[in-house]
């Protein structure tokens, strides 16, 4: 199980507000780091994403010491191949009026002929697959462990 991911973005504090809303959770400020912030999804699990300032990046600290928050000097990328795959209490509906409001990229894709998921783009930069509950059910059985081997034994 994954408990929390961090992503980049260009206004922290926005969009885990927007993510907050998707998930039904809460934002909040990142302490003791000014200017990232954190979604709880408020489940069972403890899931959370963290958001950081477009340009930080985490580097290793001296041994035992833990990571280290940076910031880039250099040009950053628009785009990243980081992202997460998420579970919404709302329908597909609030997600199109959501990523509406917000001028971002929502559009329903098929996966493979098992699942289809909402691409939603933070920012219209960073990737979040978001499966709704009239979703989740393909993807849990898509994603099964026996059906999985079956797949990669077809392979």
């Amino acid at each position: 199980m994954i408990n929390h991911i961090s992503l980049a973005v260009n206004n922290p504090s926005h969009v885990a507000e927007v993510v907050a809303e998707l998930w039904q959770g809460q934002a909040v400020p990142f302490p003791n780091h000014p200017g990232y912030y954190i979604t709880f999804a408020m489940d069972s699990f403890g899931s959370l994403i963290e958001f950081l300032p477009k340009k930080t990046v985490l580097q290793p600290n001296s041994v035992g010491k833990g990571v280290q928050f940076a910031d880039l000097s250099s040009e950053v990328p628009v785009h990243t191949a980081t992202h997460a795959n998420l579970m919404v209490p709302i329908s597909e509906a609030q997600i199109y009026a959501i990523a509406e409001r917000e001028g971002w990229r929502a559009v329903r894709c098929k996966r493979s002929d098992d699942f289809e998921l909402i691409e939603f783009w933070l920012e219209n930069e960073v990737l979040l697959e978001l499966l709704p509950p009239t979703m989740s059910e393909q993807y849990l059985t898509a994603t099964r462990p026996e059906n999985l081997q079956a797949i990669l034994a077809a392979k």
